[in-house]
């Protein structure tokens, strides 16, 4: 593992992420932007592209574990997936499943900052996203597939969908998982169903110490480089778990079940039904 000083992990960009989380000297990145594999589409539409389309992938070791690593850039496009970003991560995960039936075990660790399909490749990101969902899910019998979410982008879309069949999902507080995005509900429901400039009210639903709380991410960690390798690391040595989240549909079904959908839920009664704690903030 990298050594670092405390510093922010938010803030660094993809390719950065991907280098302090992999040991020291292990990085061998593919498809670097100097391969020149770009979007065909995004020009045709007046969209100016980039040279690794918005996506790291990389193999090395974490805890000289056999790894492979993939991380969306959320600063491009709003981290959304089309073609050919997509077509990466999926490769990767395929990548890493044919070395483990070959004998050799590789886990992955997938850095999830990404708003969905990219609207502009529509079908094609929607195809790349469902041959990643199926690649964690053959994958993770063998080694885990490690989901980190952090912000300020967040996970939503076909992404959260990703998220929520890794066998570990770890987030920060600032990070946020959901179906679909603030804005897309306000602009659907309406400003009385969901307001997108409420801060509290987005991460009090969404955000991740919502998430862990309710038990849709395994660890919360601070935004801090070195709390995030040893959160990273200590997810890869758990091994592939007993039982997978998406594995236990019934009792998400139990807990959607207590919810009175005749009145207007708030953050705080919500969290108290998934929990069953009632929500204090002075603590």
């Amino acid at each position: 593992m990298s050594s670092s000083q405390s510093k922010g992990f938010v803030d660094l960009s993809a390719r950065k992420r991907v280098e302090i989380l992999l040991d020291r000297g292990s990085m061998h990145e593919l498809l670097s932007p100097f391969d020149k594999v770009t979007s065909p589409w995004l020009e045709k539409q007046g969209i100016v592209p980039q040279f690794d389309d918005g996506v790291v992938v990389a193999k090395g070791t974490i805890g000289a574990k056999s790894t492979v690593i993939a991380a969306i850039e959320g600063s491009f496009q709003g981290g959304s997936l089309g073609e050919v970003g997509g077509a990466k991560i999926a490769g990767l995960l395929e990548l890493a499943l044919e070395e483990n039936k070959k004998g050799n075990p590789t886990a992955a660790v997938l850095l999830l900052e990404s708003g969905g399909v990219r609207l502009q490749e529509a079908n094609l990101g929607l195809g790349a996203i469902a041959e990643i969902q199926a690649g964690i899910v053959e994958l993770r019998t063998y080694q885990p597939v490690v989901g980190v979410i952090t912000g300020p982008v967040g996970c939503f879309g076909g992404m959260s969908i990703a998220a929520g069949l890794c066998s570990y999902l770890i987030m920060t507080r600032e990070g946020r998982l959901g179906l679909n995005g603030p804005q897309v509900i306000e602009q659907e429901a309406g400003i009385d169903e969901y307001d997108s400039r409420n801060r509290d009210l987005i991460w009090g639903l969404t955000g991740g110490t919502q998430r862990f709380a309710t038990g849709l991410a395994d660890v919360l960690v601070d935004d801090d480089v070195d709390a995030m390798c040893k959160a990273v690391q200590g997810c890869l040595a758990k091994g592939v778990p007993a039982h997978h989240r998406s594995d236990e549909i019934l009792g998400s079904l139990e807990n959607l079940l207590k919810v009175d959908t005749s009145k207007q839920i708030t953050a705080d009664v919500a969290y108290q039904i998934l929990t069953g704690v009632a929500k204090n903030d002075d603590k």
